[in-house]
């Protein structure tokens, strides 16, 4: 397991001794009383992230997440409300590797005066997809057995954060690690059953190339890997000339990215006289509304392999 060390480095951030989680007027006391009681408030940045705290924290940590349902990580930027909940934060989780792009001046600042991590990051990079512009793609998520690796360096945070239930985190990470492996596994065998030559994948954006190496996909994407790059007509001619020689049945949606670009490679292939349907939509930068099965990491992932499955058998 990693050093505490190395967990804030992770975050670009300056090494914190472990009396800095005491500063500040939300830290809980050490004198004893009522405080000692008080949980940890951290704030998580998207669903992915905060599923993560919540599976290893249980009962012991407030989680506050600022991204909801449909919200693109890529394009957020903090309100003044946020700025507030990150003040009054005892810890602050993000994801990494760019993915909250426009916020990374607020982790920046806030790192100076408490813990700031960013769990992605703590995956070895030569298990990271890496452009040749030595840009990492952040979507790593979609590769269940890599994001497994983010729940150790949750688990070590919190317990600096709350050290007199260091072991029930341990138990809770150890849990949450199992369900992940089990869904990795089940994921690779559902994907399997769809014909070779039919695992071919084409969504919004470039977000799924961690999930396609992982279960054995072709995928492509019509905008880059952040939406915050712009399609054009360029792009969107060569996907619909590729759908048509692979006479590809269906393309996906994304719940956080507008399916404009998806709509003109349907009409593009109309035009050229094959008939392509969209397969569904699919959760991509963020999971599913609050208390629904895809509102979850694991319900997220499902819903996803079961929707590509049915849409490409």
């Amino acid at each position: 397991m990693a050093s505490y060390a190395r967990l804030t480095s992770l975050a670009f951030l300056p090494l914190f001794t472990a009396a800095m989680f005491g500063c500040g007027p939300s830290a809980a006391s050490t004198d004893g009383g009522a405080d000692d009681a008080r949980k940890p408030q951290v704030v998580c940045t998207t669903g992915m992230v905060a599923d993560v705290v919540r599976n290893v924290g249980g009962e012991h940590v407030e989680v506050d997440q600022l991204m909801g349902a449909g919200v693109d990580p890529h394009l957020y930027k903090t309100s003044p409300r946020d700025v507030s909940r990150l003040n009054s934060a005892d810890a602050i989780f993000y994801s990494g590797w760019h993915l909250e792009g426009k916020m990374a001046e607020v982790f920046e600042r806030l790192g100076r005066s408490k813990p700031v991590f960013a769990i992605a990051e703590g995956i070895p990079r030569e298990n990271l997809l890496v452009s040749e512009e030595d840009t990492v793609d952040p979507h790593v998520w979609f590769d269940v057995s890599l994001w497994q690796e983010t729940v150790p360096v949750v688990e070590q945070a919190l317990a600096k954060l709350s050290p007199e239930h260091a072991s029930e985190f341990e138990t809770n990470a150890e849990a949450y690690r199992k369900r992940l492996a089990d869904l990795h596994t089940e994921s690779r065998e559902k994907i399997a059953a769809i014909p070779t030559e039919q695992r071919v994948m084409v969504t919004a954006h470039d977000a799924f190339q961690y999930f396609g190496r992982a279960y054995d996909l072709e995928v492509r994407g019509i905008q880059g890997i952040s939406t915050d790059s712009e399609a054009g007509v360029r792009q969107v001619n060569e996907l619909v000339a590729f759908l048509v020689e692979r006479k590809i049945k269906a393309v996906f949606v994304e719940s956080s990215v507008s399916d404009q670009n998806i709509r003109s490679l349907l009409e593009g292939c109309r035009a050229s006289g094959h008939s392509v349907v969209i397969g569904g939509e699919l959760f991509s930068d963020a999971p599913g509304p609050e208390g629904t099965p895809e509102g979850t990491y694991e319900g997220m992932v499902r819903h996803n392999v079961d929707t590509i499955t049915k849409a490409l058998q």
